[in-house]
C-alpha cells in the first residue's frame, strides 16, 4: 500500500506515468519535462493544475531531488530470493506465506462460495461443511470470465457512447450555423425597412439568440451525460484490469464481488430546434407591413446568389511592408504575404509583433469588397480600427478580435471561429480557400464569404462602425495569402486620405 501512495505521489497529471526528467513549475507543481513542453506548445504557457502563467523569458529547471526518488523507486527494494516455491497446479500464482486462516491459522487453500470468503482446510470439516467449495485458481478462472465479460460490454458501452457525443457534437455545430444564418438574414431584412422597425428586427435577433441559447443548454447538459458516463465506464475498465493484475487471490476474489459496473446509457435526446417557428411570426410582420422580400427562395436556407459587385464596389488592396511582421515576406507588388521560418530583418517601429499585417488602405464610409485567397487553413481574415495593439500581449500570436476594436474570422482545418471583443463562435469549416469580405458601413454589416465551390455567407457582424476600418490578416508558419485584383476596380486611398463612397 505504502508503495502505490509513493507511485501515485509521483505521476505526471499530463501523461500519468511515472515522472521522466521532472521539472517544477513556480506554482509548485511538477510534470515530466518532455510533457509540460509539449502541453505548452498546443495550449499556452500555463500550468496544466492550476492555470498560472508561465513567466516569460523563465526556464524549466530540473527537480533534483524528485529525480533522486524516482531512481530510488526504479531501482526497487532488494529481496532475498528464498527458496524455489514447490509450483502448484492451474493458472495463477498460489496463496502467500501470509494467506492464513484467521480463526485455525492454516493455509486458505479453498473458497467458499456460500459466505463468498477464502477458507481453509479446517473450515470446510466444521463451518463450510455443508457449502459449496471450489479450489481457489478454479474460482479465480471463473471470475475472470465474468469480469472480462463485463469489460466487453462496458467497452461496447463506449463505442456508443463516443458515436452518440460525436452525433450530438454534430447537431450542435449545424444549429450554431443554421442560428448564424438566421440572424445575418433577419438583418438583411429589417436593413431595407423604415427606421421605425428596428425595435422589431432587435426583438426578431433576441428571440433568435433566446432559443438558439436554449437548446444548446440542452445539448451541453447532453454532452455532461455522456462524458460522465465515459468517464464512469472509463473507471469501471481501470478497475477492472486493476483486478486482473491481482496477484493475492483474497484480495482478488473479495473486492470483484464488489464491483459493480455503470448502468445502462440510454437513447440520445433529440435536440428542439425549429427553423420554421423561428421565423412564422417574423413573416407573418413583414406580410402585412409591405411583404418585404419574401418572395419564394427567400428563406435563409436556400442556397446564395453569387456575389455580384460593381467595379465602384470591388476594391484592389495591397498589403503594408511597414506593418508587416519580420517573418512575413512580401511579393507581387504587395499583394501577396508569405509566412517564413527565417526574418526578414529586425523590428521596427509599426511593424507587428504578432504574426500579423494590415493593408495600406481603409474605409471609412461607403460600402466595400474584396477577396483573398488563402493557400490552406490557420489563417483570420479581420478588420480593425487605427488603434489595434502592434505588440504582442501573452502567449496569443494575433490579436484580431480579441478585443473591442477589430473583427475577425479564423479560418480553421474543421471548423471557423467568429471573434470579436473576445469572444468566439463556432461555425462548421469550409473546403475552399477563395473568401470574400463584404463591408457596408453604411448598414453597419461586415460579411465573410466563401467562394468555393459555390458562394455562399459565412458570417455577418453588426456594428456602428464610428471610426475608419483597414483589413488585418493573420497566418500561420508556411502559409500564403494572396490579395486578389480585377480589372477596372479602385483603389481605395489609404488610411490617412479616408473614402468616399
Amino acid at each position: 500500500m505504502a508503495a502505490q501512495l509513493l507511485e501515485e505521489k509521483l505521476t505526471c497529471a499530463i501523461c500519468l506515468g511515472l515522472y521522466q526528467d521532472p521539472v517544477t513549475l513556480p506554482c509548485g507543481h511538477n510534470f515530466c519535462g518532455a510533457c509540460i513542453r509539449d502541453w505548452w506548445d498546443r495550449c499556452g504557457k500555463a500550468c496544466p493544475e492550476c492555470r498560472e502563467p508561465f513567466p516569460d523569458g523563465a526556464e524549466l529547471r530540473r527537480n533534483v531531488a524528485l529525480s533522486g526518488v524516482l531512481e530510488v523507486v526504479h531501482a526497487g527494494p532488494a529481496r532475498d530470493p528464498g527458496p524455489d516455491p514447490d509450483p502448484g497446479p492451474g493458472p495463477g500464482p498460489g496463496p502467500g506465506p501470509a494467506a492464513r486462516c484467521p480463526r485455525h491459522g492454516r493455509p486458505m487453500e479453498l473458497f467458499c462460495r456460500t459466505e463468498g470468503r477464502c477458507v481453509c482446510s479446517v473450515c470446510t470439516v466444521h463451518e463450510c461443511r455443508l457449502h459449496e467449495r471450489a479450489l481457489l485458481d478454479a474460482e479465480r478462472l471463473k471470475r475472470e470470465a465474468q469480469l472480462r465479460a463485463s469489460l466487453e460490454v462496458t467497452q461496447q458501452q463506449a463505442t456508443q457512447a463516443e458515436g452518440q457525443l460525436l452525433e450530438l457534437q454534430k447537431q450542435r455545430s449545424q444549429i450554431q450555423n443554421s442560428a448564424c444564418i438566421l440572424a445575418s438574414w433577419v438583418s438583411g431584412k429589417f436593413s431595407s425597412l423604415l427606421q421605425a422597425l428596428e425595435m422589431q428586427h432587435t426583438a426578431a435577433l433576441r428571440s433568435i439568440d433566446v432559443a438558439k441559447t436554449r437548446v444548446l443548454a440542452q445539448a451541453r447538459d447532453e454532452e455532461q451525460r455522456l462524458r460522465g458516463h465515459l468517464e464512469a465506464v472509463a473507471r469501471h475498465g481501470c478497475r477492472i484490469q486493476e483486478l486482473l493484475e491481482q496477484v493475492d487471490e483474497q484480495t482478488f476474489l473479495q473486492e470483484s464481488q464488489l464491483l459493480q459496473p455503470p448502468g445502462p446509457l440510454g437513447p440520445l435526446t433529440p435536440l428542439q430546434w425549429d427553423e420554421d417557428q423561428q421565423l412564422g411570426d417574423l413573416k407573418q410582420l413583414l406580410s402585412r407591413l409591405c411583404g418585404l422580400l419574401l418572395e419564394e427562395g427567400g428563406h435563409p436556407g436556400a442556397p446564395a446568389k453569387p456575389v455580384d459587385l460593381g467595379p465602384m464596389d470591388y476594391r484592389n488592396l495591397t498589403f503594408d511592408p511597414i506593418s508587416a511582421n519580420r517573418h512575413f515576406y512580401l511579393s507581387r507588388q504587395d499583394q501577396q504575404v508569405k509566412h517564413c521560418r527565417q526574418s526578414q530583418g529586425p523590428g521596427r517601429p509599426g511593424r507587428f509583433e504578432l504574426w500579423q499585417v494590415q493593408c495600406t488602405q481603409s474605409f471609412q464610409a461607403g460600402h466595400h469588397y474584396w477577396e483573398v485567397r488563402a493557400s490552406d487553413h490557420s489563417v483570420t481574415l479581420g478588420v480593425s480600427y487605427p488603434q489595434l495593439s502592434r505588440c504582442r500581449v501573452g502567449p496569443h500570436t494575433d490579436n484580431i478580435g480579441r478585443g473591442p476594436c477589430s473583427w475577425g474570422l479564423c479560418v480553421q482545418g474543421d471548423s471557423l471561429q467568429a471573434w470579436h471583443n473576445g469572444q468566439a463562435q463556432r461555425l462548421p469549416g469550409v473546403s475552399g480557400r477563395l473568401l470574400g469580405m463584404d463591408l457596408d458601413l453604411a448598414s453597419g454589416c461586415l460579411t465573410f464569404y466563401s467562394l468555393e465551390p459555390q458562394t455562399q455567407p459565412l458570417y455577418t457582424f453588426h456594428a456602428p462602425f464610428n471610426q475608419p476600418l483597414t483589413p488585418v490578416f493573420w497566418l500561420l508558419e508556411g502559409r500564403t495569402l494572396t490579395l486578389c485584383h480585377q480589372p477596372g476596380a479602385v483603389f481605395p486611398p489609404g488610411p490617412q486620405e479616408g473614402v468616399l463612397s
